[in-house]
């Protein structure tokens, strides 16, 4: 069928184009006038895109946007989205070295004990109390 979606069957539907004139009331005119009426079509947003059937083989379709929008259909992937092959030398960094661990921040008494003089926080006191 010619344009027709090949998953929900949406086809060219017909309507009305409307020509009016006149400037709105709330715009302070006297209102729009109908000049026109004539006969439109409102046509499926078809994609032509290949996807993948159920037993595993591939298939050029034409499909309207909704059904893409939706998951409807599964299509091919070529390659992975956001996937880039690594550059090269990157590939032996990341094999050789193990990843670091990052170090953790030493505690007040493990610096005192290390020989580091500590300052105390102040607290301020709250009001009402002597």
């Amino acid at each position: 069928m010619g344009q027709a979606c090949a998953v929900c069957g949406k086809t060219p539907r017909t309507g009305n184009q409307v020509t009016t004139r006149g400037r709105a009331k709330y715009l302070g005119g006297v209102g729009t006038k109908i000049t026109g009426i004539s006969r439109r079509q409102f046509k499926p947003n078809l994609r032509t895109v290949r996807i993948s059937t159920p037993n595993g083989t591939h298939k050029t379709v034409r499909v309207c946007a909704k059904c893409l929008r939706s998951g409807a259909v599964t299509r091919v992937v070529r390659v992975p989205p956001f996937k880039l092959p690594p550059l090269p030398g990157q590939e032996k960094l990341k094999s050789e070295a193990p990843p670091e661990k990052q170090p953790r921040k030493p505690t007040a008494e493990e610096l005192i004990a290390q020989g580091y003089k500590v300052r105390k926080r102040k607290r301020k006191k709250e009001e009402g109390q002597g």
